[in-house]
């Protein structure tokens, strides 16, 4: 179970710790996204190297392939793929929601047909805590209704209403079939609306679970309403537990939730980016296929330590991106992660320091030269 404890606050920012099996994580965090468990493009050892705390793994993606039956002969995620840090799985609800023709929601849970071989299935929340108690995973998720934008009040007060008794059907489930060594986060919902966020907020903290997230942002909500949304509800979240903020984001987004007071992140930006050419540096965002690289023997960024930075030319990944080579995507992986890893350590010593608003007017003065 999660002892968390906030170390410091600066403003609403806080820096925080707590403790799992498989280790300590120190916030703020961010979680890269290991889908199929292997974060795309990167081992753990390079993982390691770059600072990681914490990965994510998805349970939709790992129930149907390679399934329970072979990571559990493995006694979990850690040692199949050998990642020995701790883990966050999601409840596989967002990609069962993603589905769209291919599922049916009921009380009971998503009934869905595999997109990779049609075979049929029921997510309930009682089978998400399951196959994640399979997982071995540090945190698990409750399964919650995902909301597309825009949605109705009345949809997502409904879709509220379904977050809420699955969350307690989640919580009886996970106490009865673990020795609660793991932790089980509860998720708000409530769409776009502040009254329902706050409903929900309050519904979810009521049942108790070890640490709460906010879903339902990022889902193609104007920029400002999403942090309207979040700016509304993390302070309705009570104040010993983890603060997660499923799903999102840039560099900038992360900068303005920790602001806000949250405490988690994960995102598939800085890997997906890095497979499409785009590279995140303190002053912005690089194209590494643009021709003015072509003969640059410089970094991505001075101003980076990572092993890319260290060891490559702007030249030489362009070449390696524009040809196609496997290696592009390792070496551009290895920077984003980096530069998402640093910018959160960056945060957390500027919060024990008590200078958090220098460090983010320093952020966007860099970013805006």
């Amino acid at each position: 179970m999660i002892d968390f404890k906030l170390l410091s606050q600066s403003g609403t920012a806080r820096a925080g710790v707590f403790g799992t099996v498989h280790g300590k994580i120190e916030t703020p965090v961010f979680m890269p996204v290991g889908t199929q468990a292997t974060v795309k493009a990167v081992s753990p050892e390079e993982l390691k190297a770059g600072g990681a705390q914490i990965i994510l793994g998805n349970t939709y993606h790992l129930y149907l392939r390679p399934g329970c039956d072979i990571i559990g002969r493995f006694a979990g995620l850690h040692r199949f793929m050998n990642w020995d840090r701790p883990i966050l799985t999601d409840s596989g609800g967002f990609q069962v929601f993603s589905l769209a023709r291919l599922r049916k929601l009921t009380e009971e849970g998503y009934a869905f047909q595999s997109h990779i071989d049609g075979s049929r299935h029921m997510l309930s929340p009682e089978k998400s805590i399951e196959v994640q108690i399979c997982l071995n995973s540090d945190i698990i998720m409750c399964l919650d209704q995902c909301l597309a934008h825009p949605a109705t009040h009345e949809q997502a007060e409904a879709a509220l209403a379904l977050t809420t008794r699955w969350a307690q059907r989640c919580k009886a489930f996970w106490q009865e079939r673990t020795d609660r060594q793991n932790s089980l986060f509860g998720i708000v919902q409530g769409g776009m609306f502040a009254d329902l966020r706050a409903r929900s907020a309050e519904a979810i903290a009521a049942i108790g679970f070890p640490g709460y997230a906010i879903g339902g942002l990022s889902v193609g909500e104007p920029k400002a309403l999403m942090m309207d949304m979040a700016a509304r509800t993390l302070p309705l979240l009570p104040d010993d537990r983890p603060r997660y903020v499923m799903g999102v984001g840039t560099p900038e987004d992360l900068v303005e939730l920790v602001d806000l007071g949250a405490d988690m992140f994960d995102c598939v930006m800085p890997t997906r980016n890095a497979r499409n050419g785009q590279l995140f540096t303190e002053r912005g965002t690089v194209n590494i296929c643009n021709a003015r690289f072509r003969e640059d023997e410089g970094p991505v960024d001075a101003a980076c330590d990572c092993y890319t930075c260290r060891h490559y030319s702007l030249a030489y990944l362009r070449h390696l991106y524009t040809a196609r080579e496997i290696l592009a995507y390792r070496l551009n992986t290895i920077h984003n992660l980096h530069y998402y890893l640093n910018l959160v350590n960056g945060m957390r010593a500027a919060i024990l320091a008590g200078t958090f608003d220098r460090f983010k007017k320093a952020f966007y003065s860099k970013r805006n030269e």
